[in-house]
């Protein structure tokens, strides 16, 4: 494709780094360049403890350990999200309860939790879809009169903000995306937001294998051992390298992110308009992150064919998730759901190219390629 949907965006000190990292002799995990990135996401948050994982789905994982979520728990997420937000505690046994997509953000619908809520219930997973704020004031309400834990799937949502708080660190915890995709990337990663202190040291131990070696290596301990259950979920020391570049440059990639959100947001506003197509939309008390930009245009044959005519220009775009509760996963392990928005917005919700290196020309090219569609008169034409 002449103009891709994703392209990794290098800011300028990932390969010094990475170098750095080699000639110190300290490739593998919990390295230099690990613990300087989570004093930078640490001061950069406002989180309480920053541990760099593997991937977020890795930090879901150490999530659901955390809370000690086991077989015939519910954990109510969101149909209209990425397979990892459930996956994580399904692995612990867990069933998920799915729940319905607002209309406007598509985020979770907080007016249904209450009639989802049972005494099995343990977890509430929000999902902050576009990096757009979940209504977290009301779900923190409902969840802590029912003694519920809220955990925030961040993956799309880093620095975004809600009514002038952090995503991440409004639940006790949060995961956080890495991945090539998202705003600040190392290929594959994650991390781990800690906002509760009474998961701080178990999350260490679960991230080590198990083990108390964060502790020992702080020499609060003479040797480490096997004191708990855990997995390997350090990163690299590497990856750690080129993470602390992007992150030590996120201001750069944030004003550049936020001027082709708005330059799409402008160029297509007349069209959609007029195609009946939906532009995201964003509370006056969510500050987003510029994560993606996506349509939702009338009808799944109008999506389809306006990816095909894009595809022709050379553009790839793609649209997003299909909804958990229809999925043969979801149908096997969750709680039987009929989830309406999800499963309609499915359908016509298109995502256009996004990366931080996009050139203006490039833009301006996706633009005018989505402008010259004209729809679906019985055929596909351009006007």
């Amino acid at each position: 494709m002449r103009i891709p949907f994703n392209k990794p965006y290098v800011t300028g000190n990932e390969f010094q780094y990475i170098r750095e990292a080699l000639e110190a002799g300290h490739a593998s995990g919990d390295g230099a360049f690990t613990h300087k990135c989570h004093e930078l996401l640490e001061r950069l948050t406002g989180t309480r403890k920053a541990l760099l994982t593997t991937s977020c789905t890795h930090a879901l994982e150490m999530a659901a350990l955390l809370l000690n979520i086991g077989p015939g728990d519910e954990v109510i997420v969101p149909s209209f999200t990425f397979v990892s937000t459930v996956n994580a505690f399904v692995l612990r046994g867990a069933i998920p309860v799915f729940v319905d997509s607002r209309p406007d953000t598509l985020n979770l619908d907080e007016s249904l939790l209450e009639g989802l809520i049972t005494n099995l219930t343990r977890a509430i997973v929000a999902v902050h879809y576009a990096g757009v704020g979940c209504e977290m004031d009301l779900i923190l309400d409902i969840a802590s009169s029912h003694g519920i834990a809220v955990v925030e799937d961040n993956a799309h949502g880093f620095l975004g903000r809600y009514r002038g708080k952090q995503l991440g660190t409004l639940g006790c915890m949060a995961a956080q995306s890495f991945h090539e995709t998202k705003n600040v990337t190392c290929g594959e990663g994650g991390a781990l937001l800690i906002n509760d202190p009474k998961y701080v040291e178990r999350a260490e131990i679960i991230r080590e294998k198990g083990t108390d070696r964060s502790r020992f290596f702080r020499g609060q301990v003479d040797k480490y051992t096997w004191v708990d259950v855990g997995s390997s979920y350090l990163p690299s020391d590497v990856l750690a390298a080129f993470l602390l570049a992007q992150l030590e440059s996120v201001e750069e990639i944030q004003t550049k992110r936020k001027r082709i959100w708005n330059t799409y947001y402008a160029g297509l506003s007349e069209w959609a308009d007029r195609m009946h197509v939906r532009l995201p939309f964003i509370p006056q008390y969510c500050d987003q992150p510029h994560h993606m930009f996506y349509m939702i245009v009338p009808s799944l044959e109008f999506r389809q064919a306006l990816i095909g005519r894009l595809r022709e220009r050379g553009i790839l775009s793609v649209f997003h998730y299909l909804p958990l509760n229809r999925s043969a996963a979801g149908q096997r392990f969750g709680r039987p759901a009929v989830c309406p928005v999800a499963e309609d917005v499915s359908d016509r919700l298109v995502r256009l190219p996004f990366y931080t290196g996009l050139e203006e020309a490039d833009q301006e090219a996706v633009i005018d390629a989505v402008q010259s569609f004209a729809g679906l008169g019985g055929r596909m034409y351009a006007s």
